[in-house]
């Protein structure tokens, strides 16, 4: 059997951009690094462009689509996201190949069929032009992107509750974010409802609504000055085991590189 699998290529304010196939093809969230790093990690894992039926972006923020307008008009890569994310991604000062045969639409909750997976797109709170998630379904088993969120939407939780694996942002540490450099301004731009959320935010939601289908969290976009793997690690740890949710028997917890690939995970 062809299994499911998954690979984070790099995840945070640098970039980010993940993979989700079976070991013959597959799609790709967000595309925020180097083309030529994005290629290499592809070929590691026996892959490469010709293999990817499309990249999904989450919003059009740079380092969320750094890559987008080399693979699509230069690669001919199908890019899909919402029309306003797409009007985002050609007004943005980083994508200098501009989209224009490789742009695709999917708006919020619409859904697209891509060999036997089955991309579902659904909004979330950031403050760029548009903001989505996804979940991908592939023989049964669902798979939720959730990254750059400022709180959990009823659509966002929709998504999530019914997850068996997910990359789920934790941001920051509130203590590290409120005695740390960044002007006010700014602070209160990541603490807002259209932020960022911490690792109390996102463990008390995966505390309060764990089901126990839930078998893999990855944690996503942990800011560099703002918090750290094991603080992110240990704070969601805490609220899960304060639930009875035993880390490492009832659900795996992971934290993302912001630079380097993970392992590739195959699921059962």
């Amino acid at each position: 059997m062809d299994r499911l699998r998954f690979q984070s290529f790099a995840s945070g304010s640098s970039g980010n951009c993940y993979f989700i196939g079976n070991a013959s093809q597959g799609i790709l969230i967000d595309a925020g690094i180097g083309v030529r790093t994005i290629r290499k990690n592809l070929r590691a894992i026996g892959l490469d462009f010709q293999h990817i039926w499309g990249i999904f972006v989450t919003h059009d923020h740079a380092d969320h689509i750094r890559a987008v307008g080399s693979l699509g008009t230069i690669h001919h890569i199908p890019v899909y996201t919402t029309r306003k994310i797409h009007e985002g991604i050609d007004r943005s000062y980083c994508v200098t190949e501009k989209l224009i045969g490789a742009r695709r639409f999917l708006e919020k909750f619409e859904s697209i069929q891509l060999g036997e997976f089955s991309i579902h797109s659904f909004p979330v709170s950031h403050d760029a032009t548009d903001s989505v998630g996804y979940t991908v379904e592939y023989r049964g088993k669902r798979f939720t992107f959730a990254t750059d969120l400022g709180h959990v939407c009823e659509s966002a939780a929709h998504e999530l509750k019914q997850a068996n694996y997910m990359v789920f942002e934790a941001n920051y540490d509130p203590h590290m974010l409120a005695n740390g450099h960044y002007p006010a301004d700014l602070k209160r731009r990541i603490n807002s409802d259209t932020g960022h959320l911490s690792n109390e935010q996102t463990g008390a939601f995966l505390a309060q609504n764990y089901c126990d289908h839930l078998e893999y969290v990855f944690l996503c976009h942990l800011s560099k000055e703002n918090n750290h793997p094991d603080v992110a690690y240990s704070t969601v740890k805490s609220h899960l085991e304060n639930n009875k949710i035993r880390v490492g028997t009832d659900v795996q917890l992971h934290t993302l590189d912001r630079f380097n690939p993970t392992d590739l995970f195959i699921f059962d």
